[in-house]
């Protein structure tokens, strides 16, 4: 007699307002034998507030690999397993992808139990054309790598999501006007479905001033939306690829050093890279 086997329920829980949590949520929650979560002591108060008691074990970014052992005996055995993250929907920016893939690879049973994502709602309220984006996650947190993935970024056109740190974010605001252009336009959506939910549209360089002048810019949860860029010519790819390669050697070199190595690599003229060495310099904001 074949053994039943579990199953995995990945759940989204809210960002921000209880009330988003759906019916089918709570009731796989209380269903689950075992529920997977970033934060235990986070997710531990939602079951409070929501009246259930489940027992819980972590699963985060630094013992996924580990605990990925326990949780598959346990779902070959039968249990009914649920995964959550702090808020949203798991796996995006979140834990939890490693577990998906080995349960799906024995052919165990695992299910979507949709909810509330920054990602989607951020989209839906932002202003910006939605039919086609691209979720980028956080922007790196080093300066020369920022500038370098916003420059590796800047001719996408598809509408860019982005989370980023409430600290991080008049910088980030600033490089991605350094890069992208001042006029591209921008929302930034705080406090997603809390009582203090704030969006802000404008042009790169509006918003970037704001969040220097605006205390409360900085506060919170934060998603940024970014449209994209319009459609560009063949002709621009050798363009693209110097403004890359320049971003990441102004970082540490001068504009005509710079200018000197990125005509070697890239193969552009050398007075046409130092020209547009000086462009970026006096575009990118110091530090």
């Amino acid at each position: 007699m074949a053994v039943q086997t579990g199953r995995l329920a990945v759940i989204s829980t809210p960002i921000g307002n209880l009330g988003d949590l759906s019916p089918r949520a709570r009731d796989e929650l209380a269903a689950a034998e075992l529920v997977a979560a970033e934060d235990t002591r986070r997710t531990g108060q939602l079951l409070t507030t929501l009246g259930l008691s489940r027992p819980l074990v972590s699963l985060h970014e630094h013992n996924e690999s580990e605990r990925i052992v326990e949780l598959l005996e346990k779902l070959r055995a039968g249990a009914s397993i649920a995964l959550v993250s702090d808020a949203g929907t798991p796996l995006l920016s979140d834990p939890g992808f490693e577990l998906v893939r080995r349960v799906a690879a024995e052919g165990m049973p695992v299910v979507a139990v949709p909810g509330p994502s920054a990602i989607t709602a951020a989209l839906s309220i932002a202003g910006l054309p939605t039919e086609r984006f691209t979720f980028e996650g956080f922007l790196p947190a080093r300066l020369a790598e920022r500038r370098t993935r916003i420059a590796e970024l800047k001719h996408e056109s598809r509408t860019l999501v982005f989370f980023e740190a409430p600290h991080r974010i008049a910088e980030s605001l600033e490089d991605l006007a350094a890069g992208f252009g001042a006029d591209r336009r921008v929302a930034v959506a705080r406090e997603l479905t809390k009582v203090f939910e704030t969006v802000y549209r404008g042009s790169l360089a509006e918003l970037a001033a704001q969040a220097r002048s605006d205390s409360n810019f900085a506060r919170g949860e934060i998603t940024v939306v970014v449209a994209g860029a319009p459609r560009r010519a063949d002709g621009d790819q050798p363009r693209e690829r110097l403004d890359a390669t320049l971003a990441v050697l102004l970082t540490e070199l001068s504009p005509s050093k710079a200018a000197a190595l990125a005509a070697r690599l890239t193969g552009a003229k050398r007075n046409d890279a130092y020209q547009r060495a000086l462009e970026l310099a006096r575009a990118t904001p110091a530090g």
